[in-house]
């Protein structure tokens, strides 16, 4: 105690009397040299100080291979010092001038360049355009999957039909579970969306923490009665989100999404109005909610309900192995069996609700289902809006419904969909509660990701902390500043039949100039040693003109063929490469010439 007194003594008597100086205020020799030495010692301490590095802050980086300025194909890549990890494999469909092409998936290069580095990838939910293109994938690099049960049950369902399941490295997770991958540490979090067991990632890093919300809304009554972990965010956010990957699809949208709940009380409306008829609705595979709401509303009304279309089957009854459909005994019968029961007995499940030409809807209306034919006595109704680029194809649906005397019940008509994600307070919300430094929007086109990019300015973020990208772009990101770095391989693979890759833009290119303008093939016979022409030209038309109509344009293509070949025996050309060049480019410029269009001309020179 007497210690501590003496030290209080001996602040105040400096107090008193500073450094330097005497009671007169005069400087004394020994003072001065004393605090020169000190300032000198200072200096020194603060050069050494400066000259010391500083330690370079910790980078993450996230490159995006698909889901940027398009609708599906979600697939995002993070790397941090020598490990990677993934989140989703979609895919999307092909856009109408993608001829014959089946589906697009994203471009693996740089994963395969890097197979080596990654630790795995996860799956934030069970639609198509986060699991479409994960068989392709897997296919190549056989890297460990984690998802939730009924991700991961929908991800066997198609790894099954491409015979890879039994070499599958798949892993069930469940929100709040944190899974340790070299450098990350990934902890799952339970969202709603129009798919039960949908999940947003926690990745934490070396350089801090990103959270990617995958696709969610904030559904207040959810089917499941499971609502988003609002909290586990907010207490993410008052430790400090460094970057936030969030989903734009609906950013252009006010407000907030209605409750899947709505629907159900809407079909209760609509199945008592279409009382006596038959009904069909039309929903996506995936939105297990949707169907379990159809079943619930038709047992009320003592409907027996049957599906159609492989896809949706698949999907009901994994859900209903695992636990997220509860199917009453006895009310699912065999769509082979729908002629059995009267109209006003019978819900059809179906899909097609974009009106995708190889659909179980599209046939119906079309007359080519073999099951089901429509007519005066049915009830369609279409749970589903149209994806940007869909609405032509889906009106077209719409039409041949109704010429075949259908009540069609679509679009926003009743309240029949909601959307799975979130409207722009729901996105103000989630960001309010992150408190993200950095904001990059993901998963819609330019007009979605800008809408976002615009509400995080308007929660105060600086613009200079908000990046839009694109497939194909890498940032890095540190405690300090984010940077966009080089380039990596991302794109389109279009997957034709069992063809994967082997149709380029080339191709498509061609399809689509054979579709426009057909095909015009000229072959003639040459003999080998004289040069001399044996037989032909002879002309063959396919989508171009119809010949017996068009007698003198063939006898002019004729002539033009015949005429380049002359000229190349007599000047002595036998290369049958610059002969066939010759011949495409004039009958080429004749067929123009003469009608305007640009068919592909290809010329066949045999020689004996």
């Amino acid at each position: 105690m007497a210690k501590q007194t003496n030290e209080v003594k001996q602040k105040n008597t400096n107090a008193k009397n500073k450094p330097g100086k005497s009671k007169k205020g005069v400087l004394n020799k020994k003072q001065t040299h004393k605090k020169s030495n000190t300032n000198q010692q200072t200096k020194s301490k603060k050069v050494t100080k400066e000259k010391t590095p500083k330690a370079p802050d910790v980078a993450v980086r996230i490159a995006f291979l698909g889901g940027l300025n398009e609708v599906g194909k979600n697939m995002t890549l993070y790397e941090c010092g020598e490990d990677m990890i993934l989140v989703d494999c979609g895919l999307a469909f092909p856009e109408p001038d993608m001829l014959g092409v089946d589906i697009v998936i994203p471009d693996f290069t740089y994963v395969e360049q890097n197979v080596n580095k990654i630790k795995g990838i996860f799956i934030t939910h069970g639609h198509e355009d986060h699991i479409g293109g994960l068989a392709y994938l897997l296919q190549r690099v056989n890297i460990p999957v984690y998802g939730t049960k009924l991700t991961i049950g929908l991800i066997e369902n198609k790894l099954s039909e491409h015979k890879i399941l039994d070499i599958a490295k798949l892993n069930v997770i469940k929100p709040k579970d944190r899974i340790k991958l070299g450098s990350f540490e990934v902890e799952a979090i339970h969202v709603n969306h129009s798919i039960p067991d949908a999940l947003a990632l926690a990745i934490s890093t070396p350089a801090g923490l990103i959270l990617q919300t995958g696709d969610f809304k904030i559904d207040t009554t959810p089917i499941d009665g499971d609502v988003i972990d609002l909290a586990r965010i907010a207490k993410l956010g008052e430790k400090g989100v460094l970057c936030l990957l969030a989903d734009s699809t609906n950013a252009q949208r006010p407000g907030y999404t209605a409750s899947e709940r709505t629907v159900g009380e809407s079909f209760a409306r609509l199945f008592q109005k279409a009382d006596g008829k038959r009904l069909i609705v039309a929903t996506f595979a995936s939105n297990i909610h949707r169907v379990q709401q159809i079943i619930d509303v038709a047992k009320s009304v003592g409907r027996k309900v049957a599906l159609s279309g492989r896809s949706l089957e698949n999907v009901v009854e994994t859900a209903s192995k695992l636990g997220y459909l509860n199917v009453p005994e006895g009310i699912l019968v065999s769509i082979d069996s729908v002629s059995r029961y009267p109209h006003d007995k019978l819900v059809i499940i179906t899909t097609g609700s974009q009106g995708e030409p190889m659909s179980a809807l599209y046939r119906m209306a079309f007359s080519e289902h073999r099951r089901v034919e429509i007519g005066t006595g049915d009830y369609v109704i279409i749970s589903a809006t149209p994806i940007p680029g869909n609405e032509k194809t889906v009106g077209k649906v719409v039409d041949e419904l109704l010429k075949r005397g259908a009540e069609v019940v679509y679009e926003k008509m009743y309240d029949v969909h909601v959307s799975g994600h979130a409207c722009q307070e729901e996105l103000r919300l989630i960001m309010s509660l992150a408190k993200p430094k950095f904001v990059i929007p993901v998963h819609g086109e330019q007009k979605h990701l800008r809408s976002h990019a615009q509400l995080a300015e308007s929660m105060g973020i600086a613009p200079g902390n908000i990046y839009i990208a694109d497939n194909g772009k890498q940032v890095e990101i540190t405690k300090r500043k984010m940077s966009v770095v080089e380039d990596v391989p991302a794109g389109k693979v279009f997957v034709d039949g069992y063809g994967v890759g082997d149709v380029g833009s080339a191709v498509i290119r061609e399809r689509k100039r054979l579709a426009e303008d057909g095909l015009i093939i000229i072959n003639a016979v040459i003999e080998r040693d004289t040069g001399m022409l044996v037989s032909g030209p002879d002309i063959v038309s396919r989508g171009f003109v119809y010949v017996r109509d068009s007698e003198q344009l063939i006898a002019e293509a004729k002539l033009v063929a015949q005429i380049v070949i002359d000229e190349c025996i007599h000047e002595g050309i036998i290369e049958w490469g610059t002969i066939r060049n010759r011949i495409r480019d004039d009958i080429s410029r004749l067929l123009y010439d003469r009608t305007k269009r640009n068919p592909m001309v290809i010329p066949i020179i045999n020689s004996i």
